[in-house]
């Protein structure tokens, strides 16, 4: 397969990033923290690609990105109000909230009865989420390998793997998400990022 680089910029990008997620193909694109690779999120045969592009074990639950909190409903059987305030506060931007996962999503996007979703901040990331509708999403790197902060990462690690890069410059890299299981009463912080947990309390309590 060849990977075809297109800076996001042009006005032709989204919409074949578009076609070929609609084909069941893999798009990269930068976030707020680093490339992130995507896939239709109601296509299972897309999704194993994205298990297989990456190398990623499928015991690993795959992230959903959404690009407004109206397509909370397409993906989230059900929002807490700790995870409706996390979001009110943090998005868009770097905090993933884990909820009960709808019952329509494939089964092979996670092992588990829940899923991490996410709005990231970052206009390019947007503008496709927006167009494609929510977006399962991993990191654009082979797994235990670096994270990709540019387009030229990206192609260096899965080129011939993936159908498109979107390329729109360096992203800040460096730390990903910080994910809160918002599914129990209590909240559990499964990894911190650049949202501390100090941030999470000033907004919970």
């Amino acid at each position: 397969m060849q990977t075809l680089v297109l800076p996001a910029s042009q006005p032709e990008a989204i919409k074949r990033a578009l076609d070929l997620l609609r084909r069941g193909e893999l798009v990269a694109f930068p976030t707020d923290t680093v490339y992130g690779l995507a896939a239709d999120v109601h296509n299972p045969q897309a999704i194993e690609r994205l298990f297989l592009a990456k190398e990623r074990a499928a015991s690993k639950a795959i992230a959903v990105l959404v690009g407004s909190a109206q397509a909370l409903a397409q993906v989230a059987l059900h929002m807490p109000e700790t995870a409706k305030r996390l979001a009110a506060a943090f998005w868009p931007g770097p905090l993933t909230v884990v909820v009960e996962r709808h019952p329509d999503l494939p089964q092979n996007l996670s092992p588990l009865p829940t899923i991490g979703v996410r709005m990231p901040d970052h206009p390019i990331a947007l503008a496709l989420l927006n167009a494609a509708g929510p977006l399962a999403v991993t990191s654009a790197n082979i797994s235990n390998a670096a994270n990709t902060a540019s387009a030229q990462a990206v192609l260096e690690q899965l080129g011939g793997r993936i159908g498109l890069i979107l390329d729109g410059g360096q992203t800040p890299g460096g730390t990903p998400s910080t994910v809160v299981d918002c599914t129990q009463p209590e909240l559990k912080i499964l990894r911190i990022g650049p949202i501390s947990a100090e941030d999470i309390a000033r907004v919970i309590n």
